[in-house]
């Protein structure tokens, strides 16, 4: 089974930098929009199943399941979370910020859209995103990197550190090389094998239970109203979407508006299913191989499942979507980070806008190594936290910085460029806080985070001068805008 297992995973990641290859043989001179941004040329298709596995990293496979597994359906208010965020941002936030991107003077990154949005001269704004974007990017993938040891470390044997530098190098390669159309693309096969993955396994177990199965669960399992925290923490994952630049910034580089309303159908169709299904991974896999501390404590009700009920090369298929998950949101993040660091503190402030579209594409890649590197020592470190942990760490400190903000900006005309940077410094802040001393309340930490970014956003906005009338002219100009 192993040798199976280990023959399927080296194809999948030969197909993986193939594709960073063909997008660097075929985007070398694409310049500094295409390697970002794709040229705005991202199909509906690409666009959903992108933004969807972007999202979904390993702890969709790994840490949501086994905590299901773990603590019963008081944990899935986390999906439905997730389900209603992701579908209202496609609803009330894609259109309009693609829209707006454009109208912004093309801006290709969230800081530089934030920037633009207000005509400001200050970088001040871009450079606080931009250090945000590094720091919380790091440690989101960091998480990717660990489930990527787990898997091999499970699997075959090897040993966790090595099977991280393994990963992260495939990683890098082709986020390198391809840029974004190459991180779409791969994504887009990825997100395609994520689902199957969660469709298959958890259907094929559940046949193969017999009629007690579901007596042996402890008192109080399927239960989902276990408390008003858990319902409240788990709803509050859904604020994340909003915020989020490596999945809001594929509502940026769609082709046109006309595919937008199919990208939405698909994107959300695809995130249902998944979050469903994961759930389903929990529950089953705890009737399907009873209760396990070490598929807790490693986060593998998903893989041992698997392992065993499939064969050999049936598994290895399977287990492969450990990695795609973990890669389609780590390369995400990489490339959100670099063209954060490359457009808007490298070229802005450090070259003064005297970089050329070569020099970009070098900037953002050196970014891409030296974040892999920090992202790998804290995943090697033993005490940096579950797969789980890290994931929602960073999701917060994101969800509550930027979800506020952006879409004020896109909704409320009045809005000004103090509001935003209050928005965001008091949004990181409060989360970061309440993570560090409030934690204990049950609460997670991107609710309050939010709402105190939310009022500072609104109370600046309305101390200080309103926008001037070239602003106001922008945002109505964003709002009446129509493809040629």
């Amino acid at each position: 089974m192993i040798v199976s297992e280990v023959v399927v995973f080296i194809v999948y990641l030969v197909f993986m930098i193939a594709i960073g290859v063909w997008f660097f043989v075929k985007n070398r001179t694409g310049g500094e929009k295409g390697y970002f941004l794709g040229g705005r040329q991202m199909g509906p298709w690409v666009t959903a199943l992108s933004a969807g596995a972007s999202d979904m990293s390993a702890w969709v496979l790994m840490g949501m399941p086994t905590s299901i597994y773990a603590l019963g359906l008081g944990q899935m208010w986390i999906p439905v979370g997730l389900a209603i965020g992701y579908t209202l941002s496609w609803i009330f936030e894609a259109p309009r910020l693609r829209r707006f991107s454009i109208v912004a003077d093309d801006s290709i990154t969230i800081p530089q859209y934030l920037t633009r949005r207000f005509l400001s001269k200050s970088k001040a704004l871009q450079i606080v995103c931009a250090v945000i974007f590094l720091v919380a990017y790091t440690i989101y993938a960091a998480s990717s990197v660990k489930a990527c040891g787990t898997l091999f470390n499970t699997v075959i044997g090897l040993n966790e550190t090595t099977a991280m530098y393994v990963a992260a190098l495939i990683i890098i390669s082709y986020t390198f090389l391809g840029g974004f159309s190459a991180v779409c693309w791969t994504d887009f096969f990825q997100g395609l094998l994520m689902l199957g993955a969660l469709l298959i396994a958890p259907i094929f177990a559940a046949s193969m239970l017999d009629g007690s199965a579901a007596s042996s669960l402890p008192g109080g399992y399927l239960d989902p109203f276990t408390s008003w925290q858990d319902i409240v923490s788990g709803l509050g994952w859904g604020i994340g979407y909003f915020g989020m630049p490596h999945i809001i910034i594929r509502f940026m580089s769609l082709k046109s508006q006309k595919d937008l309303k199919k990208s939405a159908v698909i994107g959300v169709s695809w995130t249902v299913l998944i979050v469903l299904f994961a759930t389903l991974v929990g529950v089953i896999g705890r009737m399907f191989l009873g209760y396990d501390e070490t598929v807790e404590t490693n986060s593998l009700v998903f893989i041992t499942m698997t392992r065993r009920i499939f064969p050999g090369v049936v598994s290895g298929i399977l287990l492969s979507a450990v990695l795609a998950a973990s890669m389609s949101t780590a390369d995400s993040q990489l490339l959100a980070a670099a063209s954060a660091f490359a457009s808007d503190v490298y070229k802005p402030v450090i070259r003064r806008n005297k970089a050329g579209d070569r020099e970009m594409l070098w900037a953002g890649r050196v970014v891409v190594i030296a974040i892999s590197v920090v992202a790998l020592i804290i995943a090697a470190d033993p005490d940096a936290g579950s797969i789980m942990d890290l994931v929602s760490n960073a999701w917060g400190v994101f969800g509550a910085a930027f979800g506020p903000v952006i879409m004020l900006s896109l909704f409320w005309k009045r809005f000004n460029f103090a509001g935003a940077a209050a928005g965001i410094v008091v949004g990181a802040a409060a989360d970061i806080l309440w993570l560090g001393f409030l934690s204990g309340t049950g609460i997670y930490e991107i609710v309050p985070g939010a709402a105190a970014g939310l009022l500072a956003a609104v109370a600046v906005t309305l101390a200080t001068p309103a926008p001037g009338r070239e602003v106001e002219d922008l945002f109505d100009r964003a709002v009446a805008y129509k493809e040629d």
